[in-house]
This record gives C-alpha cells, structure tokens and sequence, in this order.
C-alpha cells in the first residue's frame, strides 16, 4: 500500500543573541526546529511526511487545490496565520495573490483533513499574534479561537482527562498520560468531539478535540508537537507514536 503524504508547516524559528563581556559584545544567530519527536514517530511508517518550515512557508505553501492535493493531510504548527496569508507577491510587490486560508478551508470541506496544533504561534497565541480567530481556517476547525492572548502556562504539568476513550485517536492507548506544561485555550464549537481535557481544577480546557467540515475532517491538538510544552517523558512515552499515527488515520479515513 502506498504511503500517505502529510504536509507539516511552521515548527521552525530563528533567535537573534547579542553576548556582552566587559567593554566587548559579539552577535549571534541560531535556527532551530521544532518537530523532531513528530518527525522520529512517522520514520518508516505508513505516513510520509514533507517538513516546511515556516521561513519558507509564505513563498511555498500551496497556492491551488491541485498542490493541496498532492498530501492527504495537512498540519499546522506553531505558524501564525499571515505566514500563510501573506504571499511575499502581496507583501513586497503589492501584486494579487490566492487566499490560501480560505484555499485551506475550501480543500477541507470537499474532502482534505486538517490538523492545528498548539503552541506560541497557533491558534491566538502569544499577546494574540498568531491571529487565527475570525479566519476561513477556524471555520474548518473543531474549536474557536480567543480575541487575546490564549496560553494557559502549566510549570506544575497537567496529565490529559481522556473524555472520549473509545475514540478511534486513542483507543487503546494506556494511561496515565504523561504531563503537559502548556496549552492553547480554546472553545469547544457545537457538535465537535471533545476526546481529551485537562482536569477540572486545571480549568478542563480541550486538549484534543476532532470534528467534521463538509466532506473533511479537522483536529484540534491545543499542546506543542514536542518540548517545550511537551514534556521529555511525553515525547519518549510509546503511546506518542500512537496517539499520532491514530491521529493521522481517523484524519485520513485510514482504516
């Protein structure tokens, strides 16, 4: 059987460091990605997954429903939306160019699978950045987003409240589950599927949650793909593996 293709976007970053000693100071900048332990759970699975970064995402994001085509599921992480919206034509040119969010929302409901997943640059983010709430790409999702700042920070971790466990995203997946240090709050939209939460006295915030739009599905993950609001142990738990490749098969009707 052929392998599915999965196109994961954003997870990537740059820092910028100024290091002063004494009178002296030097600069440096560092690239970093994020999404290893995604990357280490689908090697040599039925999965195969095309990585773009997010500094490349405004000029290669696809711009037709023919590119969009090419993958069976689309995850979005750790990316605002106006690296998605914002084509380098439009910014540096003043030139027209395809709406690609509601491209994405267009795909969807005639059939395509969507994943966001959480972080400082998804869903609201971080003071409100990531700037999804209002766009064609919260319809498709089985959540809404917030007008602000949407982090809830957990230092003492949280371990998930499995809601549904007969879903097919985590059947048979044992718990405890490892803690998260973090998750994007969002509202749970009418008719959606909450399958995990934090615990009640963590505020019960959908931590996993799976819907439907048109003829295609969508899900919402409101923790990271890996550290930092992942912890270690989750990342190196076997049920990680798991709990992805699960994802990626109720996303893409796999049975």
């Amino acid at each position: 059987m052929a392998r599915k293709k999965v196109l994961l976007v954003g997870e990537s970053w740059v820092s910028a460091s100024t290091h002063y000693k004494g009178f002296d100071h030097f600069s440096s900048v560092t690239f970093h990605l994020g999404a290893e332990p995604l990357v280490a759970a689908l090697k040599d699975s039925r999965y195969d997954l095309t990585y773009m970064t997010g500094h490349d995402a405004p000029d290669k994001f696809p711009a037709t429903h023919e590119e969009l085509d090419e993958y069976d599921a689309v995850l979005l992480s750790d990316i605002g939306a106006n690296s998605i919206l914002m084509h380098p034509d439009v910014w540096l040119k003043s030139k027209t160019f395809p709406n690609r969010l509601k491209l994405i929302r267009e795909w969807v409901r005639q059939g395509g699978s969507l994943a966001m997943i959480g972080g400082y640059m998804s869903y609201q983010g971080i003071d409100g950045r990531a700037r999804w709430r209002g766009t064609a790409v919260e319809e498709v999702l089985p959540v809404t987003c917030l007008p602000y700042d949407d982090r809830v920070e957990i230092p003492e971790g949280a371990v998930a409240v499995i809601d549904t466990p007969r879903h097919p995203i985590v059947s048979g997946i044992d718990g405890p589950w490892p803690f998260v240090l973090g998750v994007n709050e969002v509202k749970l939209k009418p008719g959606a599927e909450l399958i995990a939460s934090l615990p009640a006295d963590q505020g019960a915030h959908p931590l996993l949650a799976a819907g439907t739009f048109g003829k295609g599905r969508a899900v919402a993950w409101t923790s990271d793909i890996g550290p930092h609001w992942l912890s270690p142990e989750f990342c190196a738990w076997a049920g990680y593996r798991r709990l992805w490749l699960q994802m990626l098969d109720w996303m893409t009707g796999t049975d």
